[in-house]
């Protein structure tokens, strides 16, 4: 055998079917598509549809709702900062943001910043500025001797109203 030899196995790579080239290629005048009708036509578009009976992803119930305006926190444990902090990934002395806790790996996600839940124990005296935090674990991050700071969430109707110029607290202050 010689390196110019060399072939793939025989049906290996397979060309793409050229439909529409006349009688002699088993696939001219209707190109494989039958005679007439919606389906022999381009830019036909009916996944789903069943003849005019109601389609199943219509007939099936629908459960829940899901809010356009849903904060989405990534969720982070004091037990899982803690082992962190044991292990050296995260630093004791500065303050603790998504940035830190994405960096060690704990905070996946969490678009509108992180949210500090109370499950676990925390002894370590640590400063942290997260976007939200769950009451028990206020309570237990200031009995270590740590504090908290949560930055303020700015409502999107605000936002909006600040994009457009006058925001209600703007136009009080005109007012006054």
């Amino acid at each position: 055998m010689k390196l110019n030899e060399i072939r793939d196995n025989q049906g290996a790579r397979k060309s793409r079917v050229r439909v529409g080239r006349g009688i002699g290629s088993g696939l001219g005048k209707t190109g494989g598509r039958g005679q007439k009708g919606q389906k022999s036509r381009s830019g036909v578009s009916i996944w789903g549809f069943e003849g005019g009976q109601m389609p199943l992803h219509m007939r099936i119930p629908k459960r829940g709702f899901n809010n356009p305006f849903a904060k989405d926190y990534a969720e982070v444990n004091l037990g899982a900062i803690q082992k962190l902090v044991d292990a050296g990934k995260l630093d004791a002395k500065g303050t603790i943001d998504h940035a830190a806790l994405k960096a060690a790996g704990v905070a996946r996600g969490g678009k509108d910043g992180v949210r500090l839940l109370g499950k676990g124990s925390l002894t370590a005296k640590l400063s942290f500025l997260v976007s939200g935090v769950s009451a028990g674990a206020r309570e237990a991050i200031e009995k270590a001797g740590g504090k908290v700071d949560v930055i303020e969430v700015v409502p999107a109707s605000e936002k909006a109203a600040a994009k457009k110029g006058t925001s209600r607290a703007a136009a009080k202050k005109a007012k006054a």
